[in-house]
């Protein structure tokens, strides 16, 4: 690649420090600060739940975690508006991560400490070093209200503000981005979207889908496919951006959203929104929420398989991969 586009973002290795000795609280601790509407990252591990704060990811952007048993890395790039959850094992050896002060394409640049090759957050890919060319598996994730967290994972954990560092949590440093352009972003732009339109993603070898949130407001449900697999993508509002308001929990509402396959069973479900916050299938007439479990119905409890997807800028998206494919209509 074309080392004179990874630039300085100014903090030096690490001066966003990443949290590599995480604690964590219960829901009913963090409810004594977090806010219904503000934003957290979600990673599912087996019957494990965890809860990452945007208010916390902002200012550190790596966590170095495990989860259900298994090593985790969790990243958010604030420029990309892109929470990312990794395998962090490479080669049978787990890897930790920090904040290498790069960017590429406006997109967070790590590195890992074994062995200080450079990889794109974007993508999971070794692009500089050693490791050229390995690239991280994705797991899936969602960025929801944390009043869905609270309500639809009773029994999850959330990473505690005992980060080890002090830092104004809960402050925007990233006022009014939202409404701005791309921080430090030379790359070509183009396509059927705004540079900062909001777009949810799948990102596959073969083939990349995008759809934008202003479709997701009038749908609340979209059918797609992506390499052949049916996919379905839910939206709910009431979630506030991180990246508007001075005050994280006080910005515009973004809403979540969930990507699902549809099959349960071998049959493929279609589903239409009901209310705010559920979706109905038309095969059994159970209500499913944004995280993919049946809540009421025949099928309480199942709970649909999540694929990996990114709420994201579409400057980002077209700059990885220009041959995505937008779901406009």
């Amino acid at each position: 690649m074309p080392l004179d586009e990874i630039v300085s973002g100014g903090p030096p290795p690490d001066g966003i420090p990443p949290i590599d000795d995480p604690a964590y609280e219960t829901i009913a601790e963090a409810d004594r600060w977090l806010e219904d509407r503000e934003p957290v990252m979600v990673v599912e591990v087996g019957d494990a739940a965890r809860a990452y704060p945007l208010r916390l990811l902002t200012y550190h952007e790596i966590v170095n975690d495990s989860l259900g048993g298994r090593p985790l890395l969790v990243t958010y790039c604030p420029l990309c508006n892109s929470g990312l959850a990794f395998d962090p094992v490479v080669d049978g050896r787990v890897l930790d991560f920090g904040t290498s002060g790069r960017l590429w394409r406006s997109n967070l640049v790590m590195y890992d400490r074994p062995t200080r090759t450079l990889w794109a957050q974007f993508t999971g890919e070794a692009i500089v070093g050693e490791l050229l060319g390995k690239e991280l598996t994705r797991l899936p994730s969602s960025i929801v209200s944390w009043q869905t967290f609270r309500e639809q994972r009773p029994d999850g954990d959330v990473l505690s503000r005992d980060t080890g560092h002090s830092r104004p949590y809960g402050n925007n440093p990233y006022v009014g981005y939202d409404g701005g352009s791309p921080f430090l972003f030379e790359g070509e732009t183009g396509g059927p979207l705004p540079q900062m339109a909001r777009v949810v993603t799948v990102n596959r070898d073969a083939e990349a889908v995008a759809v934008p949130l202003d479709r997701l407001r009038e749908d609340r449900v979209v059918d797609t496919q992506v390499d052949g697999e049916p996919l379905v993508v839910f939206w709910t509002p009431g979630t506030a951006s991180a990246l508007d308001t001075e005050k994280i929990p006080k910005g515009a509402d973004v809403g979540a959203t969930g990507v699902f396959s549809p099959v349960v069973d071998g049959e493929a479900l279609r589903f239409t929104p009901e209310g705010d916050d559920t979706f109905v299938d038309d095969a059994t007439g159970s209500r499913w929420n944004v995280l993919g479990t049946a809540v009421a119905g025949p099928l309480a409890g199942e709970q649909l398989e999540p694929a990996a997807h990114d709420d994201t800028f579409w400057f980002v998206q077209y700059a990885f991969r220009p041959d995505t494919r937008v779901e406009q209509t």
